[in-house]
């Protein structure tokens, strides 16, 4: 399964033989009421799997946080409750179940974190509630988007979680997104973030 930011989402099930689209209830809002479901042509941003279902799918797109349970065959809205549910990355946690993050934008002509608060938004219930990860996070009015491949986790035990802005920052957390402190600051625009555990 891949996302296409212009395009919308895609499946293959014989190795990229063959593709198809997978968007059935994934909103593309930049088109006219009443053509809003199209079969394709959605901005898709991020797809995540989940650690414990591999039917499981989480989808950042243009607007709109949504899950999967089917491997892509159907999509539902996960994100009314988040402050935005517009955004570029989503991560899921790399053993647990139904966790996943998110960082909220205030909308596509606005590109500032949600509300201008620095914030991960982690789910532990597959989106059916979310919560504000803050500890440790810029608490003044902040301005730093982050992008689709800027936040992602690790496979530590507990797991990390790290993101970058474009304000040049990158920020980690050795516990699950509980808390959290930056690492690195004055950098170019911070486009991907990745983290391994080596030894």
């Amino acid at each position: 399964t891949v996302a296409v930011s212009a395009g919308g989402a895609y499946r293959t099930a014989d190795g990229g033989a063959g593709w198809e689209p997978c968007n059935r209830g994934v909103s593309a809002v930049f088109l006219p009421e009443g053509r809003r479901y199209p079969e394709y042509g959605q901005c898709v941003h991020k797809i995540a799997r989940d650690a414990a279902d591999p039917d499981r799918l989480y989808l950042q797109n243009h607007w709109g946080v949504f899950r999967s349970d089917d491997g892509a065959t159907g999509w539902r809205s996960i994100g009314e409750v988040l402050p935005s549910d517009f955004g570029f990355p989503v991560a899921a946690h790399p053993r647990r179940g139904g966790v996943a993050y998110v960082f909220p934008l205030n909308a596509d002509a606005d590109r500032v974190p949600a509300e201008h608060r620095c914030r991960v938004y982690r789910t532990q219930d597959a989106g059916d509630s979310w919560e504000a990860l803050t500890a440790g996070l810029p608490e003044a009015a902040h301005y730093g988007p982050v992008l689709r491949d800027a936040l992602c986790t690790d496979d530590a035990d507990p797991a990390g979680v790290y993101f970058g802005n474009r304000n040049g920052e990158v920020y980690a957390s050795a516990d699950e997104g509980d808390s959290w402190q930056q690492v690195a600051r004055h950098l170019p625009d911070v486009l991907c973030v990745r983290a391994a555990v080596i030894g």
